[in-house]
Parts: structure tokens; C-alpha cells; sequence
């Protein structure tokens, strides 16, 4: 190893360990730091991830305008119908939820407002809230590695694009839907056995003797939080989105065009831009929200957010990698070959260090064809760059923590113990070892 290699890679280290202490943007402004850097050491800068950054604007557009228009709340409103009219499975039905509702926005955000209804459930049941709120929490992002529009996905469709690679969504949704879900639902499982019962719990019962936790009680029936008559129209309405990016995906016919000798085939990558700022245009011509308030959504916020990490992160880390790949490629290649999924161990490590699913795919997948192994495999081990929740720092994982009010879900004496690393590992495992065992058995 060169003492050059080892002062980059320093470099990428220092870049994110400031980027994660600033976090938001930051992450991606320093990652454009650490760019500036490398190639000040002469590493060559490689092509931005522009299709990438382009897919992720164009569902934000969409998805920002059905937030403001009330489509977010409006599916809110039906997930809590549903895990209210199933109280005593909480453990399995939250998750379930939450995974569907990610797989369907392309967003793990949607978790913030249903953890409170799944603790107040919970707690009103005498189940362990820890229980369905880390698994919930977990379930949430292991969607984003299903959800054809998702960040994460862009990334993948993206790079098997460039390559000329007939690998796309139709064989991410195949191989990484029933494996995340397989995942989830061992995990949830597993969770229906954390921790003692609330009436057993020593700690539990000592804090609501004190006081410091509210006793349950039954929910006071009223009034439902009355949506604006745009909410389930344009709800509606991005999810025929969602359901066309996967027809065109499913079925390349619909994406060629007519006429010439040689019709052309629209590339995936484009046709999921082209169909989502459409549909972002059409709910804003039907609901009539102003542009402005769009702009000013959680949804678009986050994505801003995403798109600049993407572009700094994975901007740096494909520069790295292109500047070292002799080294690279020639000391990790013999283990790949010998066992292409030791691989998923580094994109569940880097995951951990980039925050970012998109970020990560973006960063490592290109590598992992350079090793020399197989597109299905890589689809296999997509769902190992959930890795986020292994230092508990995740904005839904500290929100997890502070709507459990009576104290179960929490972080450790040694930090790395918390709640959420059991159903993690469980989850992220099984979703790996399902997705390599899909992708040999149909697609080798």
C-alpha cells in the first residue's frame, strides 16, 4: 500500500468525519472539500453523478408537491388506520406499514409522524414500545433498496445505465423486494422477544411510579385531523407515477419509440425524469399549490440534502477509487472472486461512515463491477447499504428514541448497544443473504 493511497484515503476520513459533525449539506459540502484536496495530491477528478443527482430532483418534484398538496399526510392517515385495527400485532404490522409506505414514497421520512401512533399503541396494549418502534424505524430504510423511486435505486439504475448494462429496475424490484421484506419480517419476529413485558420491567414500572412516564390510557375517540380535498388526489396521482415508472421499467416496449428502422429505446434513467416532472406538473396544475410552498417542504428539504451529498460524497469517492483502482482493484479482487459477497461487508461499512444509501451505491457499486462481479450479485447485496444505524445518530433513529416516552427504546452504556442494532443487523443480514440466494437461483 502506498504511503500516496494512505494520505487520500485520510483525506476521504477527515472529509467525513467533519461532514458528519456539521451534517445536513454539510456532509456533501465537505465531500466536495475532500475533492478539492485529492486533487490538489494530483487525483484526477472523475465525471459528477449527474443522472443520479437528476432522477432524485425530478421525484423530490413530485413528491415535495404532494406534500404540500396534503398527500403525504393522507397516507399518514391510512397507515395509522391500519396499525391502530391491529394493536396486539403492532410488532409485525408497524413494520410492514412502514416498509410499504417507504417502498411507495421513496422515502424513509415518512416514519416521523407514524412513531408516535405506534408507541401510543403500544403502550395502550402493555406491549414493550421498544419492540415495533426499532423495527419500524429499521423497516423504513430498508425499503429505500426496493423503492423504484428512491434515491438508492437511482443510483443503481443509474450505473448499470452507464455501463450498457441490460440490468435495471425490473431486477432490483425482483431480487430486493421480497428479500428486504424477508429481512423485516425476521427481524420483527426476532423483535417480539426483546426486553421484558412493560408489567415486568423493573426500570419501567419504577419510572411510572415516579411519575415520570404517563400511565396508559385508551385514546379520547374524536374528530379525524380533517385533510385538505387535495390530499387523496394527489396522493393518488404519484402513485400512478410510481406504478408507470415501473410499468416502463417491467416492460422496455413502452419506452421505445415509434418509426425508423432502428427504433430507439428511451433509457431508464430518462424516462424516470421525464415521468416524474411530469407528474410533479400535473399536481400542480390540479391542486393548485404554489410553487413556493413546495420549495419548502420536509420532502424537498431532505432531497436538497440528498442530492448535494450524492454529488459531494460519491463525487469524492469515485475520484478516489479512479485515481488508486490498480491498487484497489488488484487487492480486493482475488476475495471477490473467491467470495463476491465479502463485498457487501464494505457497503454496509461504508454506508455506516456516508449516511446515505444513495451515496454509497454510488460511490462502491461501480467497484463492485470493476471486481468482476456479477450485476444480479450486486442487486443481492444492495440492501447492505443500510448500515446507517449501526452509531445511532440517524435523524429518524433520534426521533425513534424521543417519542418513546416511557424510556425502552434508547441508546446503550456503550452507545453501540442501542435498540435499533439487533433488528438492524437481523434485517440488513437476512435482506443479503436473500438477495444472493434470488439472484443465483434465477438469475446465474
Amino acid at each position: 500500500m502506498s504511503v500516496h493511497l494512505v494520505l487520500e484515503f485520510a483525506v476521504i476520513l477527515v472529509a467525513l468525519g467533519i461532514g458528519a459533525r456539521v451534517g445536513g449539506i454539510g456532509l456533501g459540502l465537505w465531500g466536495g472539500v475532500g475533492l478539492l484536496v485529492l486533487a490538489l495530491l494530483g487525483a484526477a477528478p472523475t465525471a459528477p453523478p449527474i443522472d443520479v443527482m437528476l432522477i432524485i430532483l425530478a421525484v423530490i418534484m413530485a413528491a415535495s408537491v404532494m406534500e404540500a398538496a396534503g398527500g403525504i399526510d393522507f397516507l399518514v392517515s391510512v397507515a395509522e388506520r391500519i396499525i391502530r385495527k391491529n394493536p396486539k400485532h403492532i410488532t409485525i404490522v408497524a413494520p410492514l406499514v412502514t416498509w410499504t409506505f417507504t417502498f411507495l414514497s421513496g422515502t424513509g421520512h415518512i416514519v416521523y409522524p407514524l412513531l408516535p401512533v405506534i408507541y401510543e399503541v403500544a403502550h395502550q396494549n402493555g406491549i414493550r414500545p421498544e419492540r415495533p418502534i426499532a423495527i419500524a424505524t429499521i423497516a423504513s430504510q430498508q425499503a429505500i433498496t426496493a423503492s423504484p423511486v428512491a434515491a438508492a435505486t437511482a443510483a443503481m439504475i443509474g450505473l448499470f445505465s452507464s455501463n450498457n448494462l441490460s440490468w435495471g429496475l425490473p431486477q432490483i424490484l425482483m431480487i430486493c423486494v421480497p428479500a428486504t421484506l424477508c429481512g423485516v419480517i425476521v427481524a420483527a419476529l426476532v423483535q417480539m422477544r426483546v426486553g421484558k413485558e412493560l408489567k415486568d420491567d423493573p426500570e419501567y414500572q419504577a419510572r411510572l411510579a415516579a411519575g415520570e412516564v404517563q400511565a396508559p390510557t385508551q385514546p379520547v375517540k374524536g374528530d379525524a385531523v380533517k385533510l385538505p380535498p387535495t390530499a387523496k388526489r394527489s396522493a393518488l396521482i404519484f402513485l400512478v407515477g410510481v406504478a408507470l415508472v415501473v410499468g416502463l421499467g417491467l416492460f422496455p416496449k413502452l419506452r421505445t419509440l415509434p418509426g425508423g428502422d432502428k427504433p430507439e429505446t428511451i433509457a431508464m434513467p430518462v424516462a424516470i425524469e421525464i415521468v416524474m416532472l411530469a407528474v410533479a406538473a400535473v399536481l400542480l396544475l390540479v391542486t393548485k399549490v404554489k410553487s413556493d410552498v413546495v420549495t419548502k417542504t420536509q420532502t424537498c428539504r431532505a432531497g436538497i440534502t440528498a442530492v448535494i451529498g450524492i454529488f459531494g460524497l460519491a463525487w469524492m469517492g469515485d475520484t478516489f477509487i479512479a485515481s488508486n483502482r490498480e491498487v484497489i482493484v488488484g487487492g480486493l479482487g482475488n476475495m471477490a472472486k473467491a467470495a463476491p459477497w465479502t463485498f457487501s461487508i464494505g457497503l454496509f461499512l461504508a454506508s455506516v461512515l456516508l449516511y446515505s444509501q444513495a451515496a454509497t451505491a454510488r460511490a462502491l457499486m461501480p467497484l463492485g463491477l470493476s471486481l468482476g462481479i456479477h450485476p444480479q450479485f450486486l442487486i443481492g447485496m444492495f440492501p447492505a447499504v443500510n448500515g446507517y444505524f449501526l452509531i445511532p445518530n440517524y435523524g429518524t433513529i433520534i426521533a425513534a428514541i424521543n417519542f418513546d416516552r416511557s424510556g425502552t427504546t434508547r441508546i446503550g452504556k456503550f452507545v453501540i448497544n442501542h435498540s435499533f442494532l439487533l433488528p438492524g443487523l437481523v434485517s440488513t443480514t437476512v435482506a443479503v443473504f436473500t438477495g444472493l440466494l434470488i439472484a443465483r437461483v434465477f438469475f446465474s
